[in-house]
Formats: C-alpha cells, structure tokens, sequence
C-alpha cells in the first residue's frame, strides 16, 4: 500500500481558524541577534525549586514583559468603539513543552510577569509542565476549543479581537513561542499574531562571532523575532521596545541575586 489516509486532527482545525485573522493584519517581523553569553553563564549556576538551574525561557520571558512595560505603545489594543485600549499588566501566553515530549505543547499565561522574578517565573513553568500548576483559562478552554461547531470558535475569536479584556482573561496580552525546541539548524523562526499587538519568537541559540570589547569574539548567540502588529503600532515605538528588550536580555540584571554565594 503505497498511501495513507490519517484524520485531520481537531486541534489543527482550531489553528487554522485562528490564522485566518492573522493574514488580515499587517504585521512587522524584526530578526534579531543577542548576544547571551553572560546570562548563559549566569543561569548556570542559579538552582531552582527542582534543584536545576533555572530556565532560559523563563529568563527570556522576564525581559521581555519588563520591556513591554517600558514601552506601553506597544501593548494597545483597538476595541469596538475605536478606542485603544493600554493594558498596564503585562500577561504573557506561551507554550509548555508537553511532559511526555511527544505531544501537542500545552499553553500557558504568565500573568503579571513585568513583576516577576526569573526563578518564579522559571518554577511556574516547570510545575505546569509536571502538570502540578492549576489549571488557567487558556488551558482550560484549549481542550474544548476543537469540539465547538466552527461558527462558534471564530465567534469567540472575533469577541476576542472587539473586547481585549476578553483576549487578556483567556490568552494574555503578549505572545511568546520558542520555536529553537524544533529540529537543528533553525536560527529565527517567524510566527503568526492572530490576536496579540506584541509577540516573540525564540530560535535557535549557537556559538557565532559576534563584535565584543572592541574585537570581535565567539559568543552565544540568540536568534529571536519580534513581531508588531503595524496597524496599530508605528515603528519608532517599537524600535525602542526591542532596543530595551535586547539590552536587558544581554545585561544578565535580571539574574543579579538568583546566584548563590560561595561558601
């Protein structure tokens, strides 16, 4: 038998229906590099709650929620009555990689996480990938969304888009995926905004020469996307966002007092 029918999966059905919006929107991609070779070593000798250092996801998640807090005019949204709606609390929706590493990732919202410290941030992830964290609304909803009656999905994604307090309670107000978990060889990966105003895409991390104290030198470099919806956000605005959220990733601040002293 040299072919093979398979169902299409329900949760694609739910993907495919979210791009739709996307393609209406025009959105901006930045590929950028950043050179972490300091946090790298940094986070090595953090310990989290499970005794391992503490994830670089995490980290990343950290700096880049304090630098949309930092530069608001990238966190608005446009409600039904043609208002822009600013969102001080910045929610970030990403995904967890699935506890058995074969299955389909599971989403998550890290609420507030301008706020939050790399290690909470890196021992909540953890506990909702060993399925110890309570469930939030997009976990909850996400199981279901696949056996609703078409109609009804893209009625909710369109209340969603109208009424952001909505897409904040379900689905954060930032968006954030590491697509550098996915094969080798992969250096930026570029997503698709279906609802958010702000999202970043990690690729890959590899040694690279990079300039360094006048020279050039080899480095950990993070290839990363940043991705702005150009309908409601111009490009000096979000050209500073990315400036802050490269400095702060580079710096390794964030990590400073995660380090245990030496005895």
């Amino acid at each position: 038998m040299d072919k093979e029918f398979l169902p299409f999966p329900r949760s694609r059905r739910v993907a495919s229906e979210a791009l739709r919006f996307a393609v209406r929107r025009h959105i901006v991609h930045g590929l950028l590099e950043a050179d972490i070779t300091e946090p790298r070593r940094m986070l090595k000798d953090t310990r989290g709650s499970d005794g391992h250092p503490l994830s670089l996801t995490a980290y990343i998640i950290a700096c880049y929620a304090r630098a949309i807090h930092a530069h608001p005019a990238v966190h608005v949204y446009r409600t039904l009555d043609n208002r822009l709606l600013v969102f001080n609390d910045v929610d970030v929706s990403t995904f967890v990689d699935h506890p058995d590493g074969q299955g389909v990732p599971v989403p998550h919202v890290v609420r507030r996480a301008h706020e939050r410290s790399v290690r909470e941030i890196s021992d909540e992830l953890r506990a909702v990938k060993a399925g110890s964290h309570p469930l939030g609304w997009l976990e909850k909803v996400m199981p279901l969304a696949s056996h609703v009656p078409g109609f009804m999905r893209t009625l909710t994604f369109s209340l969603m888009k109208w009424f952001p307090g909505l897409m904040k309670r379900i689905d954060g107000t930032a968006q954030l995926s590491a697509f550098g978990m996915f094969g080798k060889g992969l250096r930026w990966g570029v997503g698709q905004l279906y609802i958010h105003t702000v999202g970043a895409w990690i690729g890959s991390m590899v040694p690279k020469p990079m300039a360094y104290n006048g020279g050039v030198a080899l480095r950990d470099c993070l290839h990363l996307t940043v991705s702005i919806n150009h309908d409601i956000v111009d490009g000096a605005p979000g050209g500073r966002f990315v400036g802050t959220f490269i400095e702060l990733l580079e710096s390794g601040s964030l990590l400073e007092g995660e380090i245990p002293p030496t005895a």
